[in-house]
């Protein structure tokens, strides 16, 4: 399945999210800058807060898929994909690589926020969370957002993407209360790859500051 746009994506999931939800106190997260334009018709549809959690992936030499993935707090989680053995093994041998990456990563998030604040977990707290994305190759964000989560009083997860691989899915299950996805896809190529229009996300610092004001707004 094929999207004219995240903007026309995003008001397919808001109508059928808020047929559920549209009564309760919700608090949308998006998990990139294309999740903030499928997010926004979210927030717009349930009047509720549009947060923005930048993750980043860590990625090990001569692996197909990130060993997990780190935000702006500096939490961390190891990709789902992998089993407890393979992060185990893959952990030995790469260690000091995987440390130094954290920090470096973790640089890199702060020198892409903006003066203000994208996320804040007070805003959250007592709400349902919708996380949001454009699409998802795999779990992985969706881990280090569940492992961000854990020290806010949420009343339920809601995981919604236009799109996910079968591998994505299987982790939206396992980590949200209730999940929306409007297209599983077998053999994953890119996100973009599945949108009409493939130059809908402004600039960084364009989401950036519209994310800023309307946390701000929220305050």
């Amino acid at each position: 399945m094929y999207f004219a746009s995240r903007t026309a994506a995003g008001k397919t999931l808001a109508e059928r999210i808020a047929k559920q939800h549209a009564a309760e106190a919700c608090a949308v997260v998006a998990l990139s800058d294309g999740g903030v334009m499928v997010g926004m018709q979210i927030a717009l549809k349930l009047r509720a807060p549009l947060c923005l959690l930048l993750v980043e992936p860590i990625d090990l030499p001569r692996e197909g898929a990130p060993i997990g993935g780190i935000s702006e707090d500096g939490s961390f989680a190891y990709n789902g994909l992998y089993s407890p053995s393979e992060i185990e093994e893959l952990v030995g041998e790469y260690h000091t690589y995987i440390e130094d990456l954290k920090e470096a990563k973790l640089s890199q998030i702060h020198k892409l926020l903006g003066p203000g604040d994208l996320i804040r977990k007070d805003l959250l707290a007592g709400r349902t969370v919708i996380l949001v994305s454009d699409g998802l190759s795999s779990g992985f964000s969706l881990d280090v957002a569940a492992e961000f989560l854990k020290t806010v009083d949420i009343e339920k997860l809601i995981i919604a993407t236009p799109l996910a691989s079968v591998p994505a899915v299987d982790r939206m299950h396992v980590l949200g209360d209730e999940i929306h996805c409007l297209t599983v896809i077998q053999d994953y190529i890119t996100t973009d790859h599945y949108y009409d229009t493939r130059n809908d996300v402004p600039p960084h610092d364009t989401i950036v500051k519209t994310i800023e004001h309307i946390v701000q707004l929220w305050k």
